[in-house]
């Protein structure tokens, strides 16, 4: 048996419980995947109300390419647009179509409630805790 860390027994769990909650998530949020609703979320949260897409990238933890693929049929349903720059044609900006807005209230509340039923043994402090070490870890969501 190989001995392991604490910190990297921490991140491994980290990832494997990231693929059980998008499990979990996925199919609850009426046709949107987890990875989809964070996508809707982090163009809901954003001041200017768009993002270029290495940025989006950046935000969900995914590669710009990955978003790239995610976004085209997003984009395809209505849920997002895309907007030209228009100073630098190679750079393009993603924001929330109108359906995209719908969606992502709708499936709020389902997310909210599937949260809160996951982590209903857990105290305030433990979870500001495990918020803190996420971000520190390169979590986004504040």
């Amino acid at each position: 048996m190989i001995t392991t860390s604490p910190e990297l027994k921490l991140l491994m769990n980290i990832a494997t419980v990231q693929a059980v909650m998008s499990r979990k998530f996925d199919g609850r949020l009426g046709s949107l995947g987890f990875t989809e609703f964070l996508i809707l979320f982090h163009l809901n949260n954003v001041a200017s109300g768009k993002l270029r897409r290495v940025d989006l990238a950046e935000q969900v933890g995914l590669t710009a390419s990955a978003v790239t693929r995610l976004l085209a049929p997003m984009e395809k349903i209505g849920l997002v647009q895309r907007e030209q720059n228009a100073k630098d044609a190679r750079v393009s900006y993603v924001s929330l179509a109108t359906g995209g807005k719908r969606m992502l209230r709708e499936s709020m509340e389902n997310a909210e409630e599937l949260a809160k039923s996951l982590l209903s043994e857990s105290d305030k402090q433990a979870l500001e805790n495990a918020s803190v070490l996420m971000r520190r870890l390169g979590g986004t969501v504040q």
